[in-house]
């Protein structure tokens, strides 16, 4: 693992990086100095729109970009994207299959302080129900970065989901490549798999490297795309580990773990924990005080590890 970056702050950079294209267009809610897209617009001030706070109207004039051959990248907090302009990302963008790319930050709990109305805890079901809609959770800023290029090239609408807390790098790894659909493993075992989204990536990787202290090796994959999922590694890794867990900062009912679920009881059934929030909503607090509260660190993966496999 190295440096800590933000998913957000990487994004912002990733998007500078590719607004030479002309036909890029950036919309924000008035929050561009959290999105980050601040970046674009300092770079691309011509071509950088601030919609105010009027979600639906954004998403609405994204639609009618993108049909006019623009591609636009549209930003907000994931609360306030997936929530209050779904009927417009619905209806206007996904069924006529738009493209144009939804960037909802301050996704989960580690908003913190700002509660529970900000703790966007379900907008991996709501987007993944979605036909047509692609829908991204990158582990870190290295990975963000690949994801922002890749997103841009790819045609259809995606939900690019994106978080407030810096979290350590782990996919600077020799080798490292990003796809839409398909997972990377981070760390082989045959003893459980951990199959993981968006900052509990890291997490899973230090509760895998943990785990070896106990004689356990637990096989790491970063699930990155929740939709399209790689269905082939999940598949893989419930004939090649005894035990799955799922870990994500999110609801475990709709999410990552709902969609590994969906595989497993379909074509090849197995044993799976899911680690996420509960049917719950978050509540203020300081950001890593919640995640360790809500069970969704390193030592509390350990944990649910150890007590499924102890004799």
């Amino acid at each position: 693992m190295s440096e800590k970056t933000a998913t957000r702050h990487a994004y912002g950079e990733a998007l500078a990086d590719i607004g030479s294209d002309p036909k890029i267009i950036v919309l924000d809610a008035d929050v561009s100095s959290c999105t980050m897209s601040c970046i674009f617009a300092k770079k691309y001030p011509q071509r950088f729109h601030n919609m105010g706070i009027a979600e639906a109207n954004m998403t609405g004039t994204a639609a009618g970009l993108a049909s006019a051959g623009f591609l636009p990248f549209v930003h907000t907090f994931a609360m306030f994207l997936a929530g209050r302009a779904y009927e417009q990302i619905r209806n206007s963008i996904a069924y006529p299959n738009l493209n144009v790319k939804l960037v909802g930050t301050h996704a989960g709990l580690s908003v913190g302080e700002d509660g529970a109305t900000h703790q966007c805890l379900e907008d991996l079901a709501l987007m993944r129900v979605i036909p047509n809609m692609c829908v991204i959770s990158p582990a870190d800023g290295n990975e963000t970065k690949h994801a922002v290029r890749a997103i841009a090239d790819h045609k259809g609408p995606v939900y690019l989901r994106l978080g407030r807390l810096s979290v350590e790098t782990v996919t600077d790894i020799p080798g490292y490549s990003f796809e839409i659909g398909k997972s990377v493993r981070l760390r082989s075992g045959s003893d459980a798999t951990i199959i993981a989204t968006g900052l509990m990536v890291p997490e899973a990787v230090k509760a895998a490297d943990r785990l070896k202290q106990h004689g356990l090796h637990v096989q790491v994959l970063d699930m990155h795309t929740i939709k399209p999922l790689d269905t082939q590694a999940v598949l893989r890794a419930a004939q090649e580990t005894p035990l799955i867990v799922t870990a994500e900062e999110h609801n475990i009912l709709g999410g990552l773990g709902s969609a590994v679920c969906e595989v497993l009881s379909q074509n090849s059934p197995a044993k799976v924990v899911c680690a996420g929030t509960n049917d719950t909503f978050g509540h203020s607090g300081n950001a890593p005080a919640l995640l360790e509260e809500y069970g969704l660190t390193a030592d509390a993966l350990c944990a649910r590890i150890l007590s499924e496999l102890e004799p």
